[in-house]
């Protein structure tokens, strides 16, 4: 709205401004009028970081004295505030008009009783009116003819026989009754009234074009009453410019204390939570400089921050870590639970539960009717400048059984199925996420599994001495993993013809698409209840539970290397017939189709077998199934750095660049190149992660070299599809399809022709080969007996010979030197 502009207002400024949230304004009476002069001593002691910035220009020129702001406890325009800023809308908003009350009705409900009182006549009394009628009325001035038709009483009720008549023997098949002259009534014309004007002859002449008829064709065929505005109409309205394709700046977080010289790793937003925001942040140096500086680094926490839209400055919660982690998600079934990936090697896990009253407060809002509301506690608790709870990690894997180098990449499995040591699939007995699988650069990618094994009975005597106090701050929800979780599933990659291991960085799982679609609470406390109350502290009741496999699986995923290379392949294992032990499959099919590092291998939210691939300096799309990429993108002139697919368009996603710019591809606009570029900083982008807010509105997490996380909101012409876009873009990933087997074809026929060319010109050179040698020996004879008549012609005119012997004549025999002799 022209006059409303929403505001961010901090706990502190609220004090200040005496305008604190459910005390000094409320959802009944949520006006406050603050003066002008004090939002401009504001602006003096705070400057730029005080929350009326944004609208300084607004409250400089107020015309009033005093400014209202309105508390929007329902986020009805997006922030906890709003300001007035002009004094019409203030007066309309202090001074609703009024109601007016009907008098009439009031009157009529005050009487008791309703009589009837029927109409008493009056006698009519003439006034004139009816000689106005009379002369007004319509008379008939000429006598009616009359006419009485009859026929004889025996023609009464006659047969009448009726008969078919062949359409198709007249011409053109069309029959006319035509008007024909009665001799029986003629009327004579007595007279007549014509005017002539002598005017210039005038002749109208009309032709039918071809192109005029196939307009009146479509006429036809079309309907061309239809309303063409209402077809391009939106179901839904929109307040942005539906042409604007610029992704806005919305916010931005950075942590002055924790983020100095480190960079941002991942990015994950919290699944149920609206608002809040998970990063993991490293050092920003790489492998001798971490070498040179490891006793500094021992001393320096290794976090991940939870950030909230309330408050862009103070993380709400700091997860600790033994390392820097470069990856980490929640888990699908519990967002309390969340499991990371460390630069050592080890994977880290987390319980947040004790901690989600600070995050998260749902408080009703009056009403029954109402639903709950979810408000961060920046909202709810009075002291802002109270620090960010630390929260330790429940459990480490070991580190002689896990990962030796950075973890890359961990992707929690869905609560649909579960994995055995050979990696077949079987129904799931928890009911509940319970296993991960993570990739490193030590050429290895595992699978975990929460759950306890079984140990061997120990005796309470070797318990109570390896019995170790847990402090208080820990929760023991994964305290029989800690240092001794293990992968029950490795899996090596091996280069073919050589003793070296594909090195894997990303790996995207069938079942991937599943965790983008949104999980409210709801949902998750129905699954919980069906897995049993609080799951995750009782792991062991789903191990007791017999193994039913699941028939025709799919155990094949996509694995991005360092390389640059695309790698299908099988996560089953297989037994070695001459060892007997269990080594992983060979790959099932590899392209090396990047010229870098890959950093994204994302499948798409609409299509299970889509996969978009992003490293080096270009970007493919695949199909599973279909060898080779069904797009591949030109060289750009900067690396690619990260990536993300839409969540609401199919045709739509993101790519990052090192430079700080990003690109939009829009596949039903431009498949050849970006159909949209822009800046969003001056360093590398690290990570992309969009979210859906509401069916509204999107916003996408950017987070880039020095630790900034840029929150922009997606634009409407990018997160609303198209009419059947879902389709048409499957239609096109079809046609590719087609055109790759096409392709595959004419390499095998033009292949085939290669050979056969090839088989015909070795011929074609055996057949010369002989006879250019049949050639040369005939030129040798011709040579040879050229070279004899010479002889004897010299000879003879030198007198040796005779002259009759030296002319040369056709009894003259000669032995034919055998080859290879010289003359």
């Amino acid at each position: 709205h022209p006059e409303i502009f929403p505001l961010v207002l901090t706990t502190k400024t609220q004090e200040i401004f005496n305008c604190r949230a459910e005390e000094d304004v409320t959802e009944e009476h949520p006006n406050k009028l603050i003066k002008k002069e004090d939002i401009i001593q504001d602006f003096k002691n705070r400057a730029g970081i005080s929350d009326f910035h944004p609208v300084k220009k607004v409250v400089m020129e107020y015309p009033g004295e005093e400014l209202l702001v309105v508390y929007d406890k329902e986020f009805k325009y997006g922030q906890n505030f709003y300001l007035i800023g002009t004094e019409e809308a203030k007066e309309s908003i202090l001074n609703p008009p009024q109601e007016q009350v009907d008098t009439e009705e009031v009157k009529e409900s005050v009487e008791d009783v309703y009589v009837y009182k029927p109409p008493i006549p009056k006698p009519w009394v003439s006034l004139g009116s009816e000689k106005e009628i009379e002369e007004e009325s319509v008379h008939e001035s000429t006598i009616m003819a009359k006419y009485k038709i009859s026929r004889k009483r025996r023609q009464f009720g006659a047969p009448i026989e009726f008969g078919d008549y062949n359409a198709s023997s007249v011409k053109d098949s069309y029959i006319e009754c035509t008007a024909y002259a009665d001799k029986n009534f003629a009327v004579k014309q007595l007279e007549k009234d014509i005017a002539v004007q002598m005017i210039p002859m005038v002749m109208n002449k009309h032709t039918q074009t071809q192109c005029v008829e196939v307009a009146l064709q479509q006429n036809e065929i079309m309907n061309v009453f239809i309303d063409d505005w209402k077809v391009l109409a939106e179901e839904e309205a929109t307040f942005g410019d539906k042409t604007d394709s610029h992704l806005k700046e919305y916010q931005s977080f950075t942590d002055l204390h924790n983020i100095k010289d480190k960079t941002i790793t991942c990015v994950c937003w919290h699944p149920t939570i609206h608002g809040l925001i998970a990063v993991s942040i490293a050092e920003r140096l790489n492998y001798e400089e971490r070498v040179q500086f490891s006793g500094k680094l021992l001393l320096q926490p290794s976090l991940i921050l939870f950030w909230s839209f309330s408050d862009p400055i103070h993380p709400q919660l700091m997860l600790q870590s033994p390392d820097d982690i470069f990856c980490f998600q929640f888990c699908p079934s519990n967002p309390d639970i969340i499991a990371g990936g460390c630069i050592n090697g080890q994977v880290v896990l987390w319980d947040i539960s004790a901690h989600s009253e600070r995050i998260v407060h749902v408080k009703g809002t009056g009403g029954t009717s109402k639903k709950a509301t979810l408000k961060p506690i920046f909202l709810l608790e009075p002291d802002s400048n109270k620090e960010a709870p630390y929260v330790s990690h429940c459990a480490v894997s070991s580190i002689e059984h896990g990962h030796k180098k950075l973890i890359t990449d961990l992707h929690w499995l869905t609560d649909n199925f579960e994995l055995n040591r050979m990696g077949y699939a079987f129904e799931n007995r928890s009911g509940i996420c319970c296993q991960l699988v993570t990739c490193s650069i030590d050429c290895t990618i595992y699978f975990w599994d929460i759950r306890p094994t079984r140990p061997p009975p120990i005796s309470t005597d070797k318990k109570k001495e390896e019995s170790v106090e847990v402090p208080h701050d820990v929760p023991s929800t994964f305290l029989h993993l800690d240092l001794s979780w293990k992968p029950h599933i490795r899996i090596t990659l091996a280069k073919s013809g050589t003793t070296l291991d594909h090195c894997p960085v990303k790996i995207s799982l069938r079942d991937d698409f599943l965790h983008y679609h949104i999980q409210d609470a709801q949902t998750l406390q129905q699954k919980a209840q069906i897995a049993g109350e609080d799951p995750y502290h009782n792991l062991e009741s789903g191990l007791a539970k017999i193994l039913k496999p699941i028939e025709d699986y799919n155990t094949k995923f996509f694995i991005g290397t360092e390389d640059g290379e695309v790698i299908y392949t099988d996560w089953r294992m297989e037994r070695d017939h001459d060892s007997g032990r269990l080594i992983s499959q060979k790959p099932l099919n590899r392209y090396a189709v990047h010229d870098g590092s890959i950093n994204t291998v994302q499948r798409s939210p609409f299509y299970q077998d889509i996969i978009l691939t992003i490293g080096g300096w270009n970007v493919a799309i695949w199909k599973e199934g279909v060898p080779g990429p069904l797009l591949q993108s030109a060289c750009s002139t900067k690396m690619y750095t990260a990536g993300h697919w839409s969540l609401t368009r199919p045709a739509v996603f993101f790519v990052g660049k090192d430079d700080g710019y990003i690109d939009i591809w829009d596949l039903l606009e431009k498949t050849h190149e970006p159909a949209h570029t822009q800046n969003i900083c001056t360093t590398s982008i690290t990570y992309i992660r969009p979210w859906m807010v509401s069916t509204r509105q999107q916003f996408v997490a950017i987070a880039d070299y020095f630790g900034t996380l840029h929150i922009l909101e997606i634009p409407w012409t990018l997160c609303h599809p198209l009419a059947n876009e879902v389709q048409s873009v499957y239609h096109y990933f079809d046609r590719e399809v087609s055109h790759l087997k096409y392709t595959e074809k004419r390499k095998e026929i033009r292949a085939k022709q290669k050979t056969d060319l090839h088989l015909e010109s070795e011929k074609n050179k055996s057949k010369a080969v002989q006879k250019s040698k049949e050639r040369l020996e005939a030129e040798l004879r011709l040579n040879y007996e050229e070279y004899l008549n010479f002889e004897k012609q010299v000879l003879g005119n030198l007198g040796v010979i005779p002259e009759t012997e030296s002319h040369p004549h056709s009894e003259t025999s000669f032995k034919w030197p055998t080859p290879g002799l010289s003359f």
